[in-house]
């Protein structure tokens, strides 16, 4: 088979509704180094890059609420910079690029999927926004 390891997917295609910040990023511990009092944060087996991790509200309206909140690894040499808060809003938009998504096979037996991303950044408006913002003024 010519898929192996993780699968290059777009924001679109994993976030179609968008998503939110919900948490703050934070290193992931690779359980297998760290001992006893000593935290050793986890490096991405491809790229040796230090793994971080940020929670995220998907958008998606028809997911089920124990659904909407998402793990995603960034990997990067230092701790990433998420976007500002919006003014006005409860939480804080975010797109990644350089997505790639992992399945495997969860505790409870079912497909789930991990998802890492190279960069966190601030939406940019697409086209289909700006005209709905133009059709609503």
């Amino acid at each position: 088979m010519a898929l192996q390891g993780p699968i290059p997917v777009t924001f679109d295609m994993v976030f179609p509704h968008g998503c939110y910040l919900v948490g703050e990023v934070e290193q992931v511990k690779d359980f297998d180094a760290s001992t006893n009092g000593r935290f050793v944060q986890a490096r991405d087996k491809t790229t040796g890059d230090p793994v971080w991790q940020v929670a995220v509200m998907d958008a998606d309206p028809a997911l089920k609420p124990a659904q909407k909140t998402v793990a995603v690894k960034i990997l990067s040499p230092v701790k990433p910079t998420c976007p500002a808060a919006v003014p006005g809003m409860p939480f804080t938009p975010v797109e990644f690029d350089h997505i790639t998504v992992t399945p495997y096979v969860n505790q409870a037996g079912r497909l789930a999927y991990s998802i890492r991303v190279r960069e966190v950044r601030s939406p940019r408006r697409t086209t289909k926004q700006a005209a709905s913002a133009t059709d609503a003024a």
